[in-house]
């Protein structure tokens, strides 16, 4: 069985089908690359994995339990949303830090929050607070930027904070990590620190979902690549074959435009 299953996830907005019955599976420790053009879809599927939007249809799988199924009113009550976003972490493009918290308290802050709802938090407040801290620092240090706990958002360069934000989204020991173009707002330098930790982590079998424009990382790191164009799942397979062997025209077409 599958670690996450999507079925026939669909989502429109307005006249516009963004989303056209969308399928496939990710296996535990797996690495999948969404590639295609701007507009093509990659974001607002990642959006409606992390229950950021709502589907039109389909359903969502994890570990075996129907996180969502626009068929059953059930799964898409919203005192349940909260919880089944921990199945999932997700690194936006722009980091979204918050910038009035450190590196240390916005990796810490999640948790924090989710604490709270523990029967036992007031009387264990300082024991959990301290594991927190530990496991953030840990987890800074594991991105490079144990030196760095103490800074705030505008005092790290673009790559430290894309970091932070990869730090945060593990923090929650999600079962699938979800990246929506991490590169994108960098520049080249800044660019080969975060790809390093994504190497790292695919090293580690961590699950994760990649939405990239990098062709070079995703052959190289991808289990698997899936294209798509038109909100459609236009091709998928072995990293290696779909970028050096695409199948498809529309794939051909789009991988034309890059240098692998």
């Amino acid at each position: 069985m599958a670690l996450l299953e999507v079925n026939g996830i669909s989502k429109r907005f307005d006249d516009t089908d963004v989303l056209r019955d969308i399928s496939f599976t990710v296996e535990k420790g797996q690495a999948l690359a969404i590639i295609g053009s701007s507009g093509s879809g990659k974001t607002t599927l990642l959006r409606c994995l992390n229950f950021l939007e709502t589907a039109d249809t389909g359903t969502i799988t994890v570990n075996g339990e129907t996180l969502w199924s626009a068929a059953d009113p059930s799964t898409r009550r919203e005192s349940e949303i909260r919880k089944k976003r921990l199945h999932f972490g997700l690194v936006f493009q722009s980091f979204n830090l918050f910038p009035q918290y450190t590196a240390l308290q916005n990796v810490m802050l999640a948790g924090e929050l989710l604490a709270k709802d523990r029967p036992d938090y007031r009387a264990r407040r300082k024991t959990i607070h301290a594991g927190l801290e530990q496991k953030a620092r840990a987890l800074l240090d594991e991105m490079g930027l144990a030196d760095r706990a103490g800074h705030y958002p505008h005092q790290l360069s673009g790559g430290q904070q894309q970091r932070v934000a990869i730090a945060r989204a593990l923090a929650l020991e999600p079962d699938v990590l979800c990246f929506d173009e991490p590169t994108s707002a960098l520049d080249p330098e800044l660019t080969g620190e975060v790809l390093r930790v994504l190497r790292q982590l695919a090293a580690n079998k961590t699950t994760m979902i990649i939405v990239t424009h990098e062709m070079a990382f995703a052959r190289e790191v991808a289990d698997e690549v899936l294209f798509m164009d038109g909100g459609v799942v236009v091709e998928r397979g072995p990293a290696h074959v779909v970028i050096d062997h695409p199948q498809e025209e529309r794939t051909r077409q789009f991988l034309a435009h890059y240098q692998t």
